[in-house]
């Protein structure tokens, strides 16, 4: 094989190679080279595709085999020609004179070492070097590799030589002399990197290393004459960097194998990294107390493999050609999705293999753990990796079964000394092949006797005493709640709630149950003889609510009815998982399947005030289905009272409590019934290494109401109330006993099919179940037997923990203290987080109080002022009011005073009135009858009847005599006098008057001027007074005109 194509080929591969602490080295591929790899790494890779440094160079010799094909490479080599070569394979004199792999002939002292394995490169050049902050970081480094290209001044010709061992030496050495000029322990380098293509540093190559044990990092920066060599060149460094120790030579004999040489132990962590949204990678945590991983939904994640062996002789790992991933457990492997290699190789101290793979989990196969997880519960992810092992015939599938919960994206993740990887430990059991199987005969192969895990072991060891289940501190030991979100296959299960149940019954069976409500009501206390008989085969529809609560006890529930009102108006801190599974239950049934509909709000209910109501136990995932059977046939306050009944009276609570202990104890009393019982069944079980809790476990926590028709659940309810929680195992048996056929004829992932989908199926016929639930009332299983079925588990278990080797048992219990121990460092980490947030918090609360409390204090002091400014305000308009009353009073007395002489003057005046009006009347009367008088002395006397008419008016006479007109002037001149009396009189009467009314006018003025001043005080009692006399002076002014 030309070495040529070795590096036409390799020139495609990596930018940069780097050793980590405790971590691969990573090969950079170019900007232009990002697509990953779909093979993951198999035999029949292309060209171009990235390499990454594992495997001898044979290896990568016979997978780079077509790139001799390619007329560019075989142009650049100068035709097919091999070069002899020494040790290495490679050629001491090149077509290429660029490229030698010489093995010198001396040893002085400035040659390489040729127990050092070294591989020599000449004609390149030395560029100089310089110091760097970061010495791994591949932005400065190229950074430096670019200055030092073009400012180099004295280029130093040099032949480079460079280990293929941990151990070695990079020497840098005289191409005339072949003198030692520098040298740089492996150790020491921390980063190789070369220029990319098309710049005028890809011909280039460097790498940093520690100076003199400090601080200091210096990188050394070379050129090459071709370019196809800067590739071969980092790929020594990588195979260095790998650290691999040497190979003993392969003529030596291989140590006697002791009693245990054929089984190889290796440690395989798992580790999962999530984008932080810093450009990098960060390992999430695990849950303090389920010791799950804590993944965030819809981010991209990385898994990282270590595998390291731990016991006999070491076995190389050549590569990994498979990173698989799948929720959930004991999955098929055509269930298994191929996840993307990223890198893979030996850790930096040689002890690990690191595989890396990303994950994408927004595509649609892992879209279950790409959804939040309720806080109470997890789920369980199934991790493989395939690795091809040098000495081993086949390749090997570590499988990785672990616990993750899917948390809130506010939810705090990352929280330091928390524990981040799940480790497992695997017994590799193999044997030699024959010499015909061989390949060669110095080599010695194996084939795979058996792959087991530390898990497995301790479980087989427990099942191997008949059933017992192991209940150690181990993640995969401890079965949880059922999952609805199971692996599926193309058969479709059968939905909850399914199946129709009428109310109709016979008359004659109604008039038994009738009378047998009857005689009951009359003594609740006590159970009628003939009621198992009854129940046996069936209670009637119509009448199910009624005889469960009278079967649960629950005819005397008013206080638990009043503690369910109470609840509901709780929070709970399971609400999550209870909505959740609300949508998960009865989608089968009318009253359940609409979303927000009255059946699931009164499911809710009912869920949401039992975790409430049960502190200890909370909300268990399939409680559900029993509410929802409950709710069928009662009121929710009801339902909720038989729950309560069924939970702690039945001891259904129990079984979630103490890690699962009782409900292990159950699978055990199951296993050796099904011994007891079914032998032969119980045998292919235990063959096919399936455990009761691997299909009995949602028997027990859900009463069979999850996955079976109404029907038979209905009458299964009936049996556990009227004869308590160990009807589950008539039912369990009865089931394996009608299914015993189908079951003998399957694997393990048949039988586990056949439970989850045709079981339930085929008790949808009414009939089916009438038949089943005849055969679970005939067995006969005492609670004796059961009891001494718990004896035996217990003690079992005693006597295991008694025998147990000690080293194991130490084991064990380290583990189970190291997990202690993580989990109170978490509970400490959090307490502190608290206490530090809660100090905070206090702090704030305080700051803020004190800010209040001054606030305040200013406040008091500004409204004592205001008080008392207002109650001197009180005391000056109090003093101001008393004043305004006296004035009022005197005023008011005044003004009735006045009143009072106005009263008085004004009667005068009308008296005076009258008087005069009396006056004139009896003057008037006296003027006519003087003048009737006159007239008629007129009318007597012949002369002045001459002068006057009839009416009394004078006469014209033109002859008159003086002596009569003289006497004539004379009357009417006293006549005429006496009228000026009389309107002399009159018109001081007048005068009189209309000096009155000017009094009146006054007062009036003076009252309003009063009133002006009470409108101004704004008194209102006073305003009332003086409206009052304004209205009262008023009418008498009105009546005094």
């Amino acid at each position: 094989m030309d070495d040529k194509a070795s590096v036409g080929k390799i020139s495609v591969s990596s930018d940069s190679v780097s050793t980590l602490n405790s971590e691969d080295f990573v090969l950079v591929s170019r900007l232009g080279d990002e697509t990953p790899s779909t093979n993951n790494g198999s035999d029949d890779e292309k060209t171009g595709l990235k390499i990454v440094g594992n495997g001898s160079e044979q290896q990568l010799q016979q997978e780079l085999e077509d790139v001799l094909m390619d007329p560019s490479v075989t142009e650049l080599v100068g035709g097919p020609d091999h070069l002899g070569g020494a040790k290495h394979g490679y050629p001491t004199t090149s077509l290429l004179p660029s490229l030698l792999l010489d093995e010198p002939s001396d040893l002085s002292p400035g040659t390489p070492v040729p127990d050092e394995d070294s591989v020599v490169f000449s004609k390149l050049t030395y560029l100089g070097c310089a110091s760097v902050n970061a010495p791994r970081s591949e932005v400065e480094a190229l950074r430096m590799v670019s200055i030092l290209r073009s400012q180099c001044q004295m280029p130093l010709d040099v032949t480079l030589s460079v280990p293929g061992v941990s151990e070695g030496t990079v020497r840098l050495l005289d191409p005339q002399t072949s003198t030692e000029i520098a040298n740089y322990p492996i150790y020491k380098i921390l980063f190789c990197v070369r220029g990319h293509d098309g710049t005028p540093e890809s011909d280039c190559f460097a790498f940093t290393e520690s100076h003199y044990n400090t601080e200091i990092f210096r990188i050394h920066v070379f050129r090459c004459e071709i370019q196809e060599a800067v590739s071969r060149i980092l790929y020594s460094f990588a195979t260095a960097f790998r650290r691999s120790a040497n190979k003993a030579p392969l003529a030596a004999k291989a140590p006697p194998l002791t009693p245990d040489s054929d089984v190889f132990t290796f440690t395989v962590s798992l580790e999962i990294k999530e984008d932080d949204g810093k450009g990098t990678f960060s390992a999430v945590s695990k849950d303090k107390d389920r010791q799950s991983f804590k993944l965030r939904p819809g981010m991209v994640k990385k898994i990282v493999i270590y595998v390291q062996q731990t016991s006999n002789k070491e076995l190389a790992i050549e590569r990994c050609f498979g990173l698989l991933l799948s929720p959930g457990k004991n999955v098929k492997n055509s269930d298994m999705h191929l996840l993307d290699l990223e890198s893979m190789g030996k850790s930096s101290d040689g002890k690990s293999y690191i595989i890396t793979g990303s994950w994408n989990p927004n595509t649609p196969q892992f879209q279950a753990v790409n959804e939040e997880t309720p806080k109470d519960k997890f789920m369980y992810m199934t991790t493989a990796v395939d690795l091809v092992i040098t000495e081993v015939e086949e390749p090997v599938r570590f499988l990785l079964e672990t616990r993750v919960r899917v948390c809130s994206p506010n939810e705090r993740l990352f929280w330091p000394f928390s524990k981040r990887s799940y480790t497992e430990i695997f017994y590799l059991k193999l044997r030699p092949m024959e010499n015909t199987e061989r390949k060669s005969n110095s080599d010695t192969l194996y084939e795979v006797v058996s792959l087991e895990s530390e898990t497995e072991r301790e479980r087989r060891k427990t099942t191997a005493s008949p059933g017992i289940l192991s209940c150690g501190s181990h993640g995969s030991m401890v079965p949880s709640p059922p999952e609805d979100d199971e692996e599926e296959d193309n058969d479709e299960p059968l939905l909850s709630g399914s199946g129709d149940v009428s109310k109709e019954c016979g008359e004659k069976i109604l008039e038994t149950w009738g009378d047998l409500l009857s005689k009951w009501h009359l003594n609740l206390a006590v159970r009628p003889k003939q009621l198992p008989a009854l129940v046996r085969n069936g209670v009637p529809e119509a009448l199910r609510g009624e005889v469960w609560q009278l079967l649960a006890g629950c005819h005397n529930n008013d206080h638990l009815v009043e503690e369910y009102r109470t609840l509901i108006t709780k929070e709970s801190p399971q609400d999550s998982a209870i909505t959740r599974d609300i949508n998960r239950t009865f989608p089968a049934h009318d009253y359940f399947k609409d979303t927000g509909g009255d059946g699931q709000d009164s499911l809710y209910k009912i869920c949401k005030a039992y975790s409430v109501y049960d502190e200890e136990i909370g909300y268990c995932q399939g409680q559900s289905f029993l509410a929802a059977v409950l709710l069928l046939h009662m009121p929710e306050e009801q339902a909720f009272s038989v729950l309560v009944k069924i939970m702690f009276e039945y001891g259904l609570r129990e079984l979630f409590k103490q890690n699962f202990e009782d409900l292990h104890c159950k699978f055990f009393q199951l296993e050796r019934l099904m011994q007891e019982c079914i032998p032969d069944l119980y045998t292919h079980f235990l063959n096919l290494s399936l455990e009761a809790h691997m299909y009995a476990s949602q028997w027990f926590l859900t009463l069979f109401t999850a996955k079976f028709p109404l029907y038979m659940v209905f009458h299964i309810i009936d049996l556990l109330l009227c004869e308590g929680i160990s009807v589950i195992f008539n039912v369990a048996l009865a089931l394996l006993k009608t299914s015993k056929d189908d079951l003998l004829q399957t694997d393990f992932e048949g039988a586990l099919k056949f439970f989850r989908v045709p079981v339930p199926k085929r008790y949808r016929s009414e009939e089916n179940a009438k038949k089943l639930m005849e055969l679970a009332c005939s067995m006969k299983i005492s609670q004796k037997k059961l009891k001494k079925y718990e004896k035996e588990y217990h003690t079992i278990r005693e006597q295991q923990e008694q025998q147990e080797a000690p080293i194991e048992r130490y084991e064990r219990e380290n583990r189970r203290l190291q997990d202690a121990n993580m989990r109170l460092e978490q509970e400490n980490d959090d307490l502190a987080h608290e206490l530090v947030s809660s100090k905070i918090a206090l702090r704030k609360d305080l700051d803020n109080a004190e800010e209040k409390s001054d606030a305040l204090n200013k406040e008091l002091l500004i409204t004592k002022q205001k008080l008392v400014e207002s109650e001197d305000e009180k005391r000056r308009l109090e003093e101001e009011s008393a004043q305004l009353k006296e004035m009022c009073r005197r005023e008011l007395d005044k003004s009735e005073s006045e009143i009072r002489k106005n009263g008085s003057i004004i009667g005068e005046y009308k008296q005076i009135c009258s008087q005069l009006s009396e006056r004139l009347e009896k003057q008037q009367t006296a003027n006519r009858g003087e003048l009737e008088k006159i007239r008629m002395k007129v009318e007597g006397c012949e002369k002045c009847s001459i002068l006057f008419s009839k009416e009394g008016r004078l006469k014209v006479i033109s002859t008159r005599k003086e002596g009569s007109e003289e006497d004539t002037d004379e009357e009417k001149e006293a006549l005429k006098n006496q009228l000026r009396e009389m309107e002399l009189e009159l018109a001081q009467t007048k005068l009189q008057l209309v000096e009155a009314e000017c009094k009146i006018q006054d007062l009036e003025h003076h009252l309003g001027l009063a009133l002006n001043e009470v409108q101004a005080a704004k008194k209102t009692w006073f305003n009332r007074t003086l409206s009052s006399i304004k209205t009262v002076t008023g009418a008498q002014g009105k009546e005094s005109v």
